[in-house]
């Protein structure tokens, strides 16, 4: 299969062109400062001191949302525990050229990190650092066993458009119920026909400003 295509998106960091769907894993305006708007900042950061996260990604992609986590966890010294699914890994030569380690003031350990995620193998979990365990999932998330509980979800998935089986309803209640009190999803997606099954299955929406030229992305939260 041809390999996804490197593109450079405008804050220098690297998104890559799926030659499967032919879109974009992360925004061509940013990927790394998308990344951190959606997933950090409006994401871990929602938590405030809490000491101990767990997080669920639907998609692991890349592995910048991961690697991000990691890192947050290492600087705010909590606890995060990361499982994430993906039915499409990318291929390890792609991997190799991506070029985020380069994008930001990091120690050693963490730019190791990012090379861990992608070398650890599947479905086994793994401790990363003292405060980063991780566990990447190569199977449908239709399939996943939610047996375990979640704080935050992360959710990733291609556009609706591309992939809609991702975006219906009978995901997101398994999604909603295998979130704990107070939990929440984030998401650059702020589409109407989106929030509004969010809102049926359950959640009380906090739209937020989007990154870059987005004009909103969507927190969902699940109510105490």
């Amino acid at each position: 299969m041809k390999e996804n295509k490197l593109v450079v998106s405008s804050d220098g960091s690297h998104t890559l062109l799926s030659n499967q769907f032919n879109v974009h894993y992360h925004s061509i305006h940013g990927a790394i400062e998308e990344a951190i708007h959606v997933f950090i900042s409006a994401g871990l950061d929602f938590f405030g001191s809490m000491p101990e996260i767990k997080v669920f990604e639907m998609g692991f992609g890349t592995g910048l949302n991961a690697w991000l986590a990691g890192i947050h966890a290492g600087r705010t010294q909590r606890i995060v525990q990361y499982t994430g699914v993906e039915l499409y890994p990318v291929d390890i030569s792609t991997i190799q050229g991506l070029n985020y380690t380069s994008q930001l003031n990091l120690s050693e350990l963490e730019t190791k990190m990012f090379h861990q995620l992608h070398s650890v193998l599947w479905n086994e979990p793994h401790h990363i650092s003292p405060n980063f365990s991780f566990k990447k999932c190569h199977q449908d998330i239709n399939q996943f066993d939610f047996s375990d509980s979640y704080d935050i979800i992360f959710f990733d998935a291609f556009a609706p458009n591309t992939q809609a089986q991702l975006w219906e309803i009978q995901l997101h209640q398994k999604l909603f119920d295998a979130l704990n009190p107070g939990g929440i999803l984030v998401t650059y997606c702020a589409k109407g026909a989106f929030k509004r099954m969010l809102k049926e299955v359950g959640y009380t929406l906090d739209p937020l400003s989007g990154p870059h030229r987005k004009h909103e992305m969507t927190r969902a939260i699940k109510l105490l």
